[in-house]
């Protein structure tokens, strides 16, 4: 696995590079950076490498700075001592959000999870046509930070109950029956969740296998779902997703 590390500080930056060593030796440092303009011109003078690490305050700016002058062609992992940017790197589809010092441990599990993301991306990148040049990455969710106010609240996927849309916005219900607020479409989350867990039965909700109380048969092959917690409206699997529908409970 080829890393970029962007890290201005280089007892930061050594001790990183000595964990990933430890972690797997197989892992090569392609090149490290430590400012906005160096991450920006490196990647567009070198092949994109499969991860790479940054670290948020740099010494010319935030590191959010490099999505907004180039397009970042790989996973990146945040590496911070502080947590106020969490949201910041959730809305740039960060794979990872590791605090300062970073734990062997947590480092291993993000490490692990970047292979399981490449393993997917190849995958799909064989059995599937390449898609659009001007379609957006999607980077599997590992777990939701909301923000409500004044107060922010992590949701893993397994807590969520369903996501539905109302009124052109959208909303994660949870398994107590809490709605919080996404900013993400319900297209967009439906390439982010297990799709082995999580179904789309219309244009208006995706729902969690776990979530559903009862099945009635519903006009023209249809199914309408009861969910727990209730939804206030009929959720209806669409006509052309029934079979599909009736795959997926199967296990198919």
């Amino acid at each position: 696995m080829n890393i970029l590390i962007v890290e201005d500080e280089d007892a930061a930056y050594k001790r990183m590079v000595k964990l990933l060593g430890e972690l797997d030796p197989r892992i090569r440092i392609a090149g490290r950076t430590d400012t906005v303009t160096g991450t920006v011109d490196w990647l567009a003078a070198n092949e994109p490498p499969d991860l790479a690490f940054f670290d948020v305050r740099l010494a010319d700016g935030d590191s959010f700075g490099v999505f907004e002058r180039t397009e970042v062609p790989c996973p990146v992992i945040f590496t911070t001592a502080y947590d106020a940017h969490a949201l910041q790197a959730f809305r740039v589809q960060a794979l990872d959000y590791l605090l300062k010092p970073v734990k062997k441990a947590e480092l291993a599990e993000a490490l692990a999870r970047s292979e399981r993301v490449r393993a997917v991306r190849d995958h799909a990148a064989l059995a599937k046509p390449v898609p659009a040049a001007d379609e957006a990455p999607v980077v599997p969710v590992k777990r939701f930070l909301i923000r409500y106010g004044d107060h922010f609240k992590v949701v893993e996927p397994n807590d969520i109950a369903y996501i539905h849309s109302q009124e052109k916005n959208t909303f994660l219900r949870t398994r107590e029956g809490r709605d919080l607020p996404l900013d993400e479409s319900l297209d967009r989350l439906e390439r982010q969740l297990d799709p082995a867990k999580f179904f789309r039965l219309n244009r208006q909700v995706i729902i969690h296998f776990q979530s559903i109380k009862e099945l009635l048969a519903y006009s023209k092959s249809r199914v309408k779902v009861l969910m727990d917690p209730p939804f206030s409206d009929d959720a209806v699997v669409s006509s052309e997703r029934s079979a599909e529908f009736k795959r997926w409970l199967s296990g198919g």
